[in-house]
């Protein structure tokens, strides 16, 4: 019961982080996502060329005046550019009143301006949507700063959205944000749509929010609930425009001098605003780019659950050997899982492997202090009554021992002393201990010596078992030894004690063989390992008889057959609790 307990409280424990996506959590998780996911090779639509820091020297500054601009845009199209984006804003006229030059320019082939992202309530022209679903989702849009009328009527605008993650980091971008009046497109998004001649969006949602975006002439892409795109960082090929390699590809202009233009964070590294609107373009053409679905936390807590319960089932059912070796295979199971991101899918074991390794450590912890305490328990209760190495093989390996009884084929040996009722009344209470714990004393040393366990004391009386609680070879014949044995240790206490002054003690000795229940009985607060049954209570008559037929030592029939020594028939004795006569030996010791 109390480890049920304790496994509620580390699922509710380790759950708490996964089902309320804490921080450490959440960054943890997108660290894995940045590590697994595999690097893509660009399309070869697009190539980003940088306005560096040796070209605004050349050109005496920036920002460039935009006839200066004009010469760039009719220079790209000349060099074989299908298209040029411009990550660059333009919302006040040119001082040099060059406008209309780069208007002119701009219209000579499909252009997108940027449009970037400020909190004043000032939102683009809406691009055309069609939604199949519940208009419902999407990433809302604070508002954009508006390039000037005379070029936003020849080109398209896109807007360079830049939402970072709980760890500061850029990983993914909406394709399409919401404003008051409609939907207006992402800067990557746009450029697409502009070289596919599309006119309108459509936007696929479920109960959720946004589900697919497609791009007419594209096939549909995969979106979260806010209509983001997880971005593949592609290396998407980069000209200079002294070199201008730009032959059949859309261009996407950006500054990279310093101090120009801000560089953002992301899992590569610091980028500008135009490198990142490229790899979301390049990301939409990537069928298998990787995606967090909507059952991605459904799934994540199902891996968690059952996980948890197979580690801890494997530890607590199956021994610590094979329950370890089984939860870590589980382990490398769910490592394998990972793999899962190679077909697009981000799907996290992380949080799941450090919950086995702590409900796994946990549950160890638990079965091996359960173990210890088991071992504490056998040294305990035998090592008084077994000998030390037998105490050492139990403690090794509990499992020799079954605990809570089981019926078990063993001899039984019943020893008394006689006359201690009479001595005890003769003598000093002094002396009566001590003669009777030296007695006592050297018939278990006899019993131990030939592998026996001595399971009791009842007064002046011993009960031992052969064969129990480890298995022993020829239980029959060391029960007999041991018999003999404690005749002769008494004889040389016998002589200790006339040598002390003290009178003689006389036993008599009962064996028999036979199955009985043998484990451990009592009651839930105290118990003792011994032995019930038919057999055992023969043994005991046998010892009672032993005075009566004038014999220190009475062995049943079953006992005597398996004997290897000479045994005498001494006769057929009627017993206490047997309707017939029983056939009993001896030896003429």
């Amino acid at each position: 019961m109390a480890k049920r307990f304790i496994l509620l409280f580390l699922v509710i424990l380790l759950g708490a982080p996964l089902v309320y996506q804490v921080m450490p959590y959440e960054v943890l998780k997108l660290k894995t996502f940045d590590a697994l996911v595999s690097e893509q090779q660009a399309s070869g639509n697009f190539t980003i060329l940088n306005i560096t820091e040796e070209d605004v020297d050349k050109e005496g500054g920036y920002p460039f005046p935009r006839q200066r601009l004009a010469e760039i845009q009719i220079q790209l199209l000349e060099a074989g550019a299908i298209g040029v984006g411009w990550g660059i804003a333009f919302p006040h006229p040119d001082r040099s009143g060059g406008d209309a030059e780069f208007a002119e320019a701009l219209s000579y082939a499909p252009s997108v301006l940027t449009l970037f992202e400020t909190n004043n309530n000032q939102y683009p022209k809406t691009t055309g949507t069609v939604i199949m679903g519940y208009d419902i989702g999407g990433y809302e849009a604070q508002g954009v700063l508006n390039n000037i009328s005379i070029l936003t009527e020849v080109s398209n605008t896109g807007i360079a959205v830049a939402q970072s993650d709980v760890d500061g980091l850029i990983r993914r971008l909406p394709l399409l944000m919401r404003t008051p009046d409609g939907w207006v497109s992402a800067y990557g998004t746009e450029v697409l749509k502009v070289l596919l001649d599309s006119s309108t969006y459509i936007i696929k949602t479920n109960e959720n929010g946004i589900e697919e975006i497609i791009v007419q002439g594209l096939p549909p892409v995969p979106v979260d609930s806010l209509g983001r795109k997880w971005v593949s960082w592609v290396d998407t090929p980069q000209t200079t425009l002294e070199k201008m390699d730009v032959e059949g590809t859309f261009v996407f202009i950006g500054v990279t001098a310093g101090g120009v233009m801000p560089q953002l964070a992301t899992p590569i590294g610091l980028l500008e605003p135009h490198k990142i609107q490229a790899a979301l373009a390049e990301s939409i053409l990537i069928q298998n780019s990787p995606q967090i679905p909507d059952y991605a936390f459904g799934i994540e807590v199902i891996i968690f659950l059952i996980s948890i319960l197979l580690i801890w089932v494997f530890i607590n059912s199956l021994g610590m050997t094979l329950g370890i070796i089984a939860a870590g295979v589980m382990i490398l199971t769910s490592v394998y899982g990972v793999y899962i991101v190679q077909q697009g899918i981000l799907i996290d074991v992380t949080w799941s492997l450090i919950s086995q390794f702590i409900t796994g450590s946990t549950a160890f912890y638990l079965r091996f202090r359960e173990q210890y305490k088991l071992r504490q328990q056998i040294k305990k209760q035998f090592e008084h009554y077994l000998d030390p190495r037998q105490v050492k093989r139990l403690q090794k390996d509990p499992s020799l021992l079954k605990l809570g009884g089981e019926k078990r084929y063993a001899t039984f040996l019943f020893t008394d002393v006689r006359g201690f009722t009479a001595m005890s009344e003769s003598l000093p209470p002094e002396q009566v201990t001590y003669i009777m714990n030296k007695a006592l004393t050297a018939q278990q040393s006899a019993v131990q010596q030939h592998g026996g366990m001595v399971d009791k004391y009842i007064g002046d009386a011993m009960m031992a078992i052969f064969n129990a609680p480890l298995d022993q070879d020829d239980h029959e014949n060391k029960a007999i030894d041991a018999a003999f044995q404690i005749m002769e240790n008494m004889k040389i206490l016998n002589d200790e004690f006339k040598k002390e002054g003290l009178p003689p003690v006389a036993i008599g000795i009962g064996i028999n063989t036979g199955e009985a229940v043998i484990g451990n009985m009592g009651s839930n607060t105290r118990f003792d390992y011994t032995a019930i049954g038919d057999a055992v209570n023969t043994a005991a008559r046998l010892e009672s008889a032993s005075k009566d037929v004038g014999r220190d030592l009475l062995i049943g029939e079953t006992t005597a057959k398996m004997s290897k020594i000479k045994l005498d028939l001494v006769k057929q004795i009627k017993v206490k609790g047997k309707a017939n006569a029983l056939k009993v030996y001896s030896h003429g010791l």
